[in-house]
């Protein structure tokens, strides 16, 4: 239930797009823009493809636009054999033939981006080869030992982060007063000094961002940035 009524609000941000052609993904760009694809078969048996265009910088569409303004570039894009078809403020759902394409980002890089079909498993889009996904998968495959440990490390780095944030973060909340009256205070039994808090979060910030280059999410490992997906 609660993944229909999460699909149907993705569904209401999505917007008909201009038609306009899909530009090249340029390497200068893996840091602000990323690339997905995937071939669908459609009712008439052909195969087309379809992609989906992200512009991590972009600013949201308005609610409405004037037909007769040029369109902004948007911040996630649906194209069809290159021709944009729909867009749309992250999370979406774009319709695509027998289900849609679910596309959700976190602060750190995208948390989502399956072909989710009508009846079937969910499947991962292929990334642009240039792009920083593109180049963290190949890097996966040319060295699979190195991408497990590189992700395991990922998990270690955001579990010690939560073990040490979230003694912190209740330690703050019972120092307002009123709180402190109903519940009692609490001392963190974690004290890092600046320099270490500083070097944590960075290595939280470096392990949060290769966990989106792979998609990866859990509720629990990336919780400091999986609730933006939830909407």
């Amino acid at each position: 239930m609660f993944d229909k009524h999460r699909r149907r609000r993705r569904e209401r941000r999505v917007r008909p797009g201009d038609g306009r052609a899909l530009k090249p993904f340029r390497t200068w760009q893996l840091l602000h823009r990323t690339l997905f694809h995937i071939d669908l078969e459609e009712p008439d048996g052909a195969v087309h493809r379809y992609e989906v265009d992200v512009h991590h910088l972009a600013d949201e569409l308005s609610g409405s636009l004037d037909p007769e303004e040029k369109e902004p570039t948007p911040p996630m894009a649906l194209y069809r054999d290159g021709r944009r078809t729909h867009v749309a403020n992250p999370p979406a759902a774009f319709p695509v033939p027998g289900g849609v394409i679910e596309v959700a980002r976190t602060s750190y890089g995208l948390s989502r981006m399956h072909h989710v079909p009508d009846g079937g498993e969910a499947r991962l889009l292929t990334p642009h080869p240039r792009s920083a996904e593109g180049l963290r998968a190949r890097l996966g495959r040319r060295f699979p030992l190195a991408s497990r440990v590189l992700g395991a490390v990922a998990i270690v780095v955001l579990l010690v982060s939560l073990a040490v944030t979230i003694p912190q973060i209740v330690e703050l909340v019972t120092s307002v007063d009123e709180i402190a009256a109903r519940v009692g205070t609490f001392t963190s039994p974690i004290s890092l000094s600046a320099e270490l808090n500083t070097a944590l979060v960075i290595a939280g910030a470096l392990a949060a961002t290769e966990r989106a280059l792979t998609l990866r999410n859990h509720w629990l490992i990336d919780a400091d940035t999986t609730w933006t997906s939830f909407t």
